[in-house]
C-alpha cells in the first residue's frame, strides 16, 4: 500500500476542493493514484459539484435558528428555485442551521471549517451537491446576540426569499414579530436618521440638489439656486431619509400610525434588525438558450 503523504492530500484537493478526509480516502482506496483518486471522488458525487464550480448558485433559501439568547442567520444558495423547493435541500437547510446555532461560528468562513463528525462543513455541502446535482454554496453567516430582557422577533417570506430577525427591548413577542414582517415588506436601512452615516447623507444631498438644480433649468420660471439649496433640498432631503429609517416608515399593518408611534405604544424599543434577500447582490447569469443548443451541437459535428 502506497504511503499517503500530506502533500499528496494537498495536491488531490487543490484539484478537486474536496475535502482533506475525503481525499485520503481516495488516495487510500486508489493506492496512490492521483488521477484514479479524482475518478473516485466524481463516482463518489464529491467532486461532481467541483465541475459546477463556473455556475451561479442565485438561487436558494435564507433561514435562521434560534436558541436562548442567540439566533444565528444564514443563506444556502442553489442554482435553481426548482431545487430550492427539494425535500434534500431543505433537509441540508435544517442540517446547516442546527449545526450553526450549535458552534461558536460567526461568520461564513468559520461555518465552512466546522468540524462535523471527522468533516467540515464545506465538504457536507460538496457532498450534498454532489447528490442534488446542482452547485450548492453557504453564502451568508450572521449571529445575533440579545440580552435576557430583550425578545427576538422573526419571520419568513415564501419560504425564506426573505427571512427578518429584529430585536426589540420588553418582552412583548407578538410586536417584535410584527416589525420583523414590517422590515421584510418596507426594508428599511437604519433604526432611525441618527443611525445614517454623515457621509450617506452627504451623497444623498449631492443627488436631490442636483436633480432639483435640473428640474429648475427646465422650469418656465426658474428660481434662484440659493433658494433651491436652501429650501427645496432639505425638505426632500428629510423625505427621503423618513423613507429609508424604520421608526419613521408608516407602520405596514396600519398605515395610520408610523412604526415608532407603534413600537412606543407597547412600550418597546426597537434595538436591531437585520434582512436577509435571497440572492443579494450576486450577478445571475443569463443563458441564451438557443445559442446553448448550437453550441452543444457544434461539439457533435
Amino acid at each position: 500500500m502506497a504511503n499517503i503523504t500530506a502533500q499528496m492530500v494537498k495536491e488531490l484537493r487543490e484539484k478537486t476542493s474536496a475535502g482533506m478526509l475525503d481525499c485520503k480516502k481516495a488516495l487510500a482506496a486508489t493506492d496512490g493514484n492521483m488521477e484514479e483518486a479524482v475518478t473516485w471522488l466524481r463516482e463518489k458525487g464529491i467532486a461532481k459539484a467541483v465541475k459546477k464550480e463556473s455556475a451561479v448558485a442565485a438561487e436558494g433559501l435564507c433561514s435562521y435558528r434560534i436558541s436562548g439568547n442567540k439566533c444565528v442567520v444564514f443563506e444556502l444558495n442553489s442554482q435553481t428555485d426548482f431545487v430550492a423547493q427539494n425535500e434534500k435541500f431543505l433537509n441540508l437547510l435544517d442540517k446547516v442551521g442546527e449545526i450553526l446555532v450549535s458552534s461558536n461560528a460567526t461568520n461564513t468562513e468559520e461555518a465552512l471549517a466546522l468540524d462535523v463528525d471527522g468533516k467540515d462543513l464545506n465538504t457536507i455541502i460538496l457532498e450534498a451537491s454532489g447528490v442534488i446535482g446542482e452547485k450548492i454554496t453557504l453564502r451568508r453567516v450572521g449571529v445575533i446576540e440579545k440580552n435576557s430582557d430583550e425578545v427576538f422577533g422573526a419571520y419568513k417570506h415564501m419560504k425564506g426569499r426573505i427571512v427578518t430577525i429584529t430585536v426589540l427591548a420588553g418582552n412583548e413577542d407578538v410586536v417584535a414579530k410584527d416589525i420583523a414582517m414590517h422590515v421584510a415588506a418596507l426594508n428599511p436601512k437604519y433604526i432611525s436618521s441618527e443611525d445614517i452615516p454623515a457621509d450617506v447623507i452627504e451623497k444623498e444631498r449631492e443627488i436631490i440638489l442636483a436633480a432639483a438644480l435640473n428640474e429648475n433649468a427646465n422650469a418656465p420660471k426658474p428660481k434662484p439656486e440659493n433658494i433651491i439649496a436652501e429650501r427645496i433640498v432639505p425638505g426632500r432631503l428629510e423625505k427621503n431619509l423618513k423613507e429609508i429609517c424604520l421608526l419613521s416608515q408608516q407602520f405596514v399593518k396600519n398605515p395610520d400610525q408610523t412604526v415608532e408611534a407603534y413600537v412606543q405604544g407597547a412600550k418597546s424599543k426597537v434595538v436591531y434588525f437585520v434582512r436577509l434577500e435571497v440572492g443579494e447582490g450576486i450577478e445571475r447569469q443569463v443563458n441564451d438558450f438557443a445559442a446553448e443548443v448550437a453550441a452543444q451541437s457544434a461539439a457533435f459535428k
